[in-house]
């Protein structure tokens, strides 16, 4: 179970009542809802969650058209700081992305990059 090698053994896990998360509740506390009886109870919400995906996936529709699984962490990553963000006006947003930008070195991967190759050039 993959799930089991990315979350604290003992957290709570909340999740609907789809049949693939039952094996959750051998592992973890696990709270259930239904969202087409109500997307929220006392036990369980999962409103977040669902609209993360829902980010992320319009985020791939209407940005970037496809999004490769190797770096689903960083489109993943995006969305979030988006949504963490959307109270900033788009000026204090762009000097916050500049700000951390000439902070981070950027990463030395890809076949150009880092590998000793040099992409073809025409002379």
């Amino acid at each position: 179970m993959h799930i089991a090698t990315k979350v604290h053994p003992a957290a709570t896990v909340y999740a609907d009542e789809a049949s693939h998360w039952d094996s959750l509740h051998a592992r973890f506390l696990t709270k259930r809802n239904n969202p087409q009886q109500a997307h929220s109870t006392d036990e369980a919400c999962t409103n977040q969650a669902e609209g993360f995906f829902s980010r992320l996936r319009r985020a791939e529709i209407g940005t970037h058209h496809s999004i490769s699984s190797q770096y689903l962490h960083a489109y993943a990553s995006e969305v979030s700081w988006r949504e963490d963000n959307r109270r900033m006006s788009n000026g204090e947003q762009f000097l916050t992305l500049v700000g951390a930008a000439l902070n981070h070195p950027l990463p030395m991967s890809g076949p150009a990059i880092g590998s000793g190759r040099l992409p073809n050039r025409r002379k």
